[in-house]
């Protein structure tokens, strides 16, 4: 006989246990995968990885410049269109007490004349369109008129021009502050890798560091070849002063700098203006090849451009490197990117 009888449920709490059991073999698996030890880089990979980080810290450090330059712009832009709106808005409601002056000798006399009443008008565009009242009015009269016409044609042109600036100012910032996340990150990753080397690796690498400032400071015979004009030589005399000074992000010197902050300080010094940002100053002055080159003269490495330094002569530049080191004489051939060109200012 064929027995219906429903097969036995297996128990839920055995279920559960089981697919609880399973789960932690499952995870005690994936754990000990982790636990495997991974392979740790050595000193001349970090070096090599920290390097990388420090030339893109720099690449978002003159891309944080140009922004940082821009938003002085448009804040002195801003600030100068206000004051001539200000000004603008005093002289308006001058012109307009004066017709009120006249409006109320006209009422003591016996009522306003229609003329004196036009120009009191908030919309007096509306009355000028009509070409009739323009004959109701004496000259005095319409040249007051046009002058408040004027003036406030010009308050308007102005009020939205300073609303346009303001929005390019806010966007500006926003520019600026991922700029200067993106320059913090690099950074801290550069710093999380040097974090992985050994004690003795670090000190290896801080000699290495200072083998290559002391032996940029023993250099006293570069810079001696014929400058480019006498302002290079000034230019470039100011920025041998500075030999020592730290690389620091967006600093224009005295006591640091980056490296478009020193190549225009130095020039300021030989009373020379020029642009903030190393690709700004490469579109100055007359373009060089690496033949060309004079004591004084700009140069420009990476397809970016993104770093600049003054050429010393030699196959030498002086130049604030990057993050973590001074500012020093370097072999054109060990800056880490192309050289792009030169630039005679």
């Amino acid at each position: 006989m064929t027995s219906h009888r429903r097969p036995k449920q297996p128990n839920r709490t055995r279920v559960t246990v089981l697919t609880t059991a399973a789960a932690a073999a499952v995870a005690l698996s994936a754990n000990a995968a982790d636990a495997t030890p991974r392979q740790r880089l050595g000193k001349d990979e970090v070096e090599a990885k920290v390097a990388k980080l420090y030339e893109q810290a720099e690449q978002a450090t003159e891309k944080y410049n140009g922004a940082n330059e821009k938003q002085q712009k448009l804040q002195k832009e801003i600030s100068a269109v206000q004051d001539s709106v200000a000004r603008g808005q005093q002289e308006l409601n001058t012109l307009r007490d004066a017709l009120g002056a006249l409006a109320t000798t006209q009422y003591r006399s016996g009522g306003i004349d229609p003329s004196v009443q036009l120009l009191l008008s908030s919309d007096p565009d509306h009355f000028l369109a009509r070409a009739s009242t323009l004959d109701q009015l004496g000259s005095r009269q319409a040249d007051a008129l046009r002058k408040i016409q004027g003036r406030q044609r010009q308050l308007a042109q102005e009020r939205a021009e300073a609303t346009e600036k303001l929005k390019a100012l806010a966007t500006t910032r926003t520019e600026l502050g991922n700029r200067k996340r993106e320059v913090q990150g690099k950074l801290a990753e550069a710093q999380k890798l040097l974090n992985t080397l050994t004690a003795k690796e670090r000190s290896a690498l801080a000699a290495e560091q200072r083998r290559a400032d002391r032996s940029s400071a023993e250099r006293v015979g570069i810079g001696r070849q014929t400058p480019a004009s006498g302002r290079a030589a000034a230019a470039f005399s100011a920025a041998r002063s500075q030999i020592g000074k730290p690389y620091v992000r967006g600093a224009t010197g005295p006591s640091s700098y980056d490296c478009s902050g020193l190549t225009s300080w130095a020039y300021a010094q030989a009373d020379v203006s020029i642009p903030r940002t190393s690709e700004a100053q490469s579109g100055i002055g007359t373009r060089l090849t690496r033949s060309q080159l004079q004591v004084g003269d700009l140069v420009f490495f990476f397809n970016d451009l993104h770093h600049v330094g003054l050429y010393a002569g030699n196959g030498q530049i002086l130049h604030a490197p990057r993050t973590g080191t001074v500012v020093r004489y370097e072999s054109m051939d060990t800056i880490g990117g192309p050289f792009m060109f030169g630039v005679r200012v």
